[in-house]
């Protein structure tokens, strides 16, 4: 989620889930040593909860930069290890470190020693070729060690070699049988899983096997999927437009938190309206929040005196799983 989930997108998913666990996107230790400590961590309190994503292999380095993040106040250290990019692998982490579980562990070991917020693994459930789930449960049994009690599992296999980012999240199988069997066999620890989950439903069923859901690409292309019971897409609006006019003020441009609300109103009957209004280059020169509002007069257009919207209908009051991670 390298350039999606930034601090304007995950403001914006806050205001349809209230205990969704967010995450940052991936931040290389180099980008936080040698680049824009404020750029890369700063986040607005309505965030919380929160955890910062980082990329790394050297242990003192995973340890400063989570020294960093906790003087901002995040809730949670995630150290990814399922990214499957060349440029990731040129710089030795992401999910290469899967084979080397022992260093992974003493990355888990230095982080914990450094600050006092949980440390958690994102990762796959094997690599290139490595189809057994002993490999998965064996890195799983020395990660732990180290005290990583919460383990986020994408359940595909990373293929190194042959696959670009993005087949990589299509191509392997999906193998949520590994995951679930995980949680079976390490009662004690957190498992959440992670890969092809874009639906309440298939959340639900996977509920019945596993501590957590996490969405990535799903809930950024559809974020109605994380709506908490009772929210509503113009209300949504109407928080975002006061953001908006914030951060505008700030020296903010408008583009920048608009591209991430583009969504809204995937399979509603105006949803191609609303991209339009928010992706209109014209419109967002003019660097004007009240954008926001006029694209959503346009959408839920009042009709005579019925006072019925074209909206979609709210989200669902009745219960539904929570959502442990976004991402």
């Amino acid at each position: 989620m390298m350039d999606w989930t930034d601090r304007h997108c995950r403001y914006f998913l806050r205001q349809l889930s209230a205990t969704a666990r967010l995450y940052t996107e991936m931040i290389t230790t180099g980008a936080l040593i040698h680049g824009d400590v404020r750029r890369h961590l700063e986040f607005s309190p309505e965030e919380h909860p929160l955890a910062v994503q980082l990329g790394g292999s050297e242990p003192d380095e995973l340890a400063r930069c989570a020294r960093l993040a906790e003087s901002y106040g995040y809730d949670e250290v995630n150290l990814n290890i399922g990214c499957p990019s060349e440029r990731v692998q040129k710089g030795a982490f992401g999910a290469c470190l899967m084979a080397e579980p022992a260093l992974v562990a003493d990355c888990v070991k230095a982080i914990r020693d450094t600050v006092g917020m949980p440390v958690t693994v994102k990762h796959r459930t094997g690599v290139d070729s490595i189809e057994d789930y002993e490999f998965l449960a064996g890195f799983v049994a020395t990660v732990s060690k180290a005290g990583c009690r919460t383990f986020i599992v994408h359940a595909r296999n990373a293929m190194l070699k042959g696959l670009s980012p993005k087949e990589n999240r299509e191509v392997p199988p999906l193998k949520y049988e590994y995951v679930y069997r995980l949680k079976q066999d390490f009662p004690d620890l957190e498992v959440i899983i992670n890969g092809g989950i874009a639906s309440r439903q298939t959340i639900q069923a996977h509920w019945e096997h596993v501590d957590g859901v996490m969405l990535g690409r799903a809930a950024y292309h559809d974020p109605w999927v994380l709506a908490d019971p009772g929210k509503t897409r113009a209300g949504a609006v109407r928080s975002m437009h006061e953001y908006a006019v914030r951060e505008v003020d700030k020296g903010t441009s408008l583009r920048g938190i608009a591209r991430h609300m583009l969504g809204l109103y995937h399979g509603c009957p105006r949803a191609r309206l609303w991209r339009q209004r928010l992706s209109d280059a014209r419109l967002l020169k003019q660097n004007d929040p009240g954008l926001l509002l006029h694209a959503l007069d346009e959408v839920e257009e009042y009709h005579g005196d019925e006072n019925r919207r074209t909206e979609c209908l709210p989200s669902s009051s009745q219960s539904n799983p929570p959502l442990s991670a976004t991402a």
